[in-house]
């Protein structure tokens, strides 16, 4: 039979033992399991990859057919099903074991599969789709989970949160459990708080990326714009980091004004510049002239305002920055 995951709780679920939860919605079939399923199953929970199964077929039907008097009850996990595992799964179903709960889970799956159509029609079977979760759907999720911790942030800032969780309800979690770490030791956060603290692998090619065009390393600039996909959730941030960037070098170069040791000032600066960055901050100094600074800091300012209006367009338009920077004569 086919029941919607919302209607669960509402379920007298102890007579069913077989269950397909099938989607692309990841985080919201590990939520179902963990809160709704294992609580009314069992606590005594195996899993399996389906692979395992099929590689040791036989070994798998002893392990559960020849369960003894004295087991308790057994719910057991098989990840990654596909119609391969069809025939093992009617099986199971036909001999209807006693103290033992089965649920597969599997990716999207079409209307004329047969693994979820023996689950849909079948009354022992319980067949329940995930579908992926909307802007506002995620949008709630932070709203109640910042509530519980009394965190307060603007509207703006839970979409980036959102944004960054590209409609995942794991990615959104992992994000939700950052902002939550973080949150211990700041009493307020900022936009740029939130936009440097998600997505932290994505936020690395993207420190490189404003690093070699501000050096003027065309390469190394184009190289990562060709490795990574850049988005246009991304474009915000790339400005902000640009923007860090651009004030960090306007710093320096006035410092130098009064005293041209590069070494001196660079290791003195605060916060610190990483051993790693160091030479390409010596690049991004020689590249650019104080006056150009100030200029490329009103720029971005300027483009930023710009996508914010047109978000359409902010991919072709970051790039072009980018692309611009890096080819800029200083002067």
């Amino acid at each position: 039979m086919i029941v919607k995951f919302f209607e669960l709780k509402n379920k007298d679920l102890k007579q069913n033992k077989y269950f397909l939860l099938y989607g692309n919605n990841k985080g919201l079939i590990e939520e179902t399991i963990k809160n709704t399923l294992i609580p009314i199953l069992s606590n005594n929970v195996s899993y399996y990859d389906e692979s395992q199964i099929l590689n040791n077929i036989e070994n798998f039907k002893e392990d559960i057919f020849s369960q003894s008097f004295f087991d308790r009850e057994r719910l057991i996990v098989i990840k990654r099903s596909t119609e391969k595992i069809y025939p093992v799964c009617e099986e199971i179903v036909e001999k209807n074991l006693k103290d033992i709960s089965i649920i597969f889970i599997s990716e999207s799956l079409e209307k004329r599969s047969k693994l979820r159509l023996f689950f849909e029609k079948n009354s022992k079977t319980v067949c329940i789709p995930f579908y992926e979760d909307n802007q506002q759907t995620l949008s709630n999720i932070v709203q109640n989970h910042l509530k519980k911790l009394n965190i307060n942030l603007s509207q703006q800032m839970i979409n980036v949160i959102v944004d960054r969780s590209r409609g995942d309800r794991v990615n959104l979690n992992n994000e939700l459990i950052k902002l939550e770490n973080y949150s211990l030791n700041k009493k307020k956060i900022e936009l740029d708080d939130i936009l440097k603290l998600t997505n932290l692998a994505e936020n690395h090619h993207i420190s490189s990326l404003v690093d070699y065009s501000l050096a003027k390393n065309r390469t190394k600039t184009l190289n990562i714009l060709n490795e990574n996909n850049l988005n246009s959730e991304d474009c915000i941030y790339i400005l902000r980091m640009f923007l860090s960037k651009l004030k960090r070098l306007l710093i320096i170069k006035n410092e130098l004004r009064e005293d041209n040791n590069i070494e001196k000032i660079i290791s003195s600066h605060k916060p610190p510049i990483f051993w790693k960055d160091k030479e390409l901050v010596k690049q991004q100094i020689k590249a650019w002239k104080y006056d150009n600074i100030q200029k490329q800091i009103v720029k971005t300012n300027s483009l930023e305002l710009k996508i914010k209006k047109n978000p359409s367009a902010s991919i072709f338009l970051v790039t072009d920055f980018i692309l611009e920077r890096t080819l800029e004569i200083s002067n």
